[in-house]
């Protein structure tokens, strides 16, 4: 069954603006038209974050619907696809912001405009906490980019957390994973969109 429907998360501190979100929703408008397309900006509350997320995906079919989540994102996008059963993509995933963040609490900068400004209050620490899962039921249903070259998440934890998935591991990169031309077609594929 073909996925109708893509929803994108950024990660922390960026915005639908990211390059990867541009990339691939001008990708998915340019290739698949009737795609439904959602790429909301995420609040900083985690627990706002997917407030907001269930909401922007209320009336979509489940089994028509996949994820895309970068970093942060792709903590999310992992909380969203066990919630729903839905394929996720995640490119260089989050597997315990709770502890990475704990760093940054406190007034932050957007990173596509440094002139907006949002506060990362210590209860953000607990909501991640809160959402913190198991292994995934249905690893058929992932497919991870993760970089070996990532130099704010480590790839070794990465690809721990996802055992049985679909995984493509890159020998560098980074963490915005700049090459991400050289991955767009497979992540296409593997999202199967109509």
């Amino acid at each position: 069954m073909h996925t109708t429907h893509l929803l994108y998360l950024h990660g922390f501190r960026s915005s639908p603006r990211s390059f990867k979100a541009q990339r691939m929703h001008s990708l998915v408008q340019e290739r698949h038209p009737r795609v439904d397309w959602n790429c909301p900006q995420l609040p900083p509350s985690p627990k706002e974050a997917m407030a907001l997320i269930h909401d922007s995906i209320r009336d979509w079919p489940r089994e028509r619907m996949a994820v895309v989540g970068s970093s942060l994102g792709g903590f999310y996008a992992t909380c969203l696809a066990e919630d729903t059963g839905c394929r996720a993509v995640l490119l260089n995933p989050a597997v315990d912001p709770a502890r990475d963040l704990a760093g940054y609490i406190g007034e932050q900068t957007a990173f596509h405009d440094p002139s907006q400004h949002f506060y990362f209050a210590p209860a953000f620490v607990d909501e991640l906490r809160a959402l913190q899962r198991g292994p995934v039921a249905r690893p058929e249903r992932y497919f991870a980019v993760i970089a070996k070259g990532d130099e704010l998440l480590d790839w070794r934890e990465m690809t721990a957390r996802y055992p049985g998935i679909r995984l493509k591991l890159l020998e560098g990169s980074d963490h915005g994973l700049t090459d991400f031309d050289a991955h767009v077609e497979e992540i296409l594929r593997f999202l199967q969109l109509a």
